[in-house]
């Protein structure tokens, strides 16, 4: 896009942090968020810095999105945090904070390439793939990992970005429409990968017998807790100070006005 090949691309959080890393406090700090309606709120409250963030690189947002939730799909049926630190965790290779992330929180990350991953799995070079369940039943990864856990790691959030000297080319009346059609279509989007994301563990379960474990509340607590231990290794460093400590924020006040509007 820079060389001008491209104009416009969707990108989840990963590839939008390159670009600027303060867009990670959207998604990658680990078991932030209880529910997609807490995820949501903090997304829609730092859009606007976010996407003046990234207009000042080049890019213009012309919308937001999310696929759900990453789950981690293991060939061993792993429950606890301790029980992942006899693991080796795939990582794409050219995310390196995210390895030093999985390092920090006592696993073992193996960097690959999304087309080896499948393969590593069967050599036992890695056991463990954290990933949206729509992707691994494409990949047909349930045919060599039988067991998902039903944890919600981190939201997989995205937007679709168009470079500045693209979006500059437009008239007003262009980008009104462009832009109005684009949210549209991201709402679609949000909708429909949700909804792939329970079809995608269903045909799983009927294709190859994936097992499911579903996580009780003293059981995400345990992950919740055990998740928090990193965050201070991230904030400053994967994510800027300010931004990390705002997202925390965010949390906090959606749960505050939800315990106050409970009658």
């Amino acid at each position: 896009m820079r060389l001008g090949q491209l104009q416009a691309a969707t990108l989840s959080v990963a590839g939008l942090s390159e670009i600027d890393p303060a867009v990670g406090a959207i998604q990658k700090i680990p078991l932030l968020y209880h529910s997609s309606d807490e995820m949501e709120y903090v997304r829609g409250k730092l859009q606007e810095e976010m996407e003046h963030r990234l207009e000042q690189k080049g890019f213009v947002v012309v919308f937001w999105s999310d696929a759900g939730w990453v789950s981690i799909m293991s060939r061993y049926p792993y429950l606890h945090p301790d029980d992942f630190k006899k693991s080796k965790v795939f990582v794409t290779a050219d995310d390196l904070e995210e390895v030093t992330l999985i390092n920090n929180l006592g696993f073992q990350a193996v960097p690959l390439e999304w087309p080896d991953v499948f393969l590593s799995l069967q050599t036992g070079m890695v056991d463990t793939v954290p990933i949206t369940p729509f992707y691994a039943e494409a990949s047909q990864l349930d045919t060599v990992v039988k067991h998902l856990l039903q944890l919600n790691y981190v939201p997989l959030v995205g937007a679709t970005v168009v470079t500045k000297k693209a979006w500059e080319a437009l008239s007003p009346e262009q980008r009104e429409v462009v832009r109005k059609a684009a949210v549209e279509a991201g709402k679609q989007i949000q909708a429909r990968s949700r909804a792939e994301s329970q079809e995608a563990i269903e045909a799983m379960k009927k294709r190859s017998g994936l097992q499911v474990h579903a996580v009780t509340p003293a059981l995400e607590e345990e992950w919740r807790h055990f998740a928090e231990g990193v965050y201070p290794r991230m904030r400053g460093t994967m994510i800027p100070a300010e931004i990390f400590d705002r997202a925390l924020s965010l949390v906090a006040e959606y749960r505050a006005q939800q315990t106050k509007a409970r009658p």
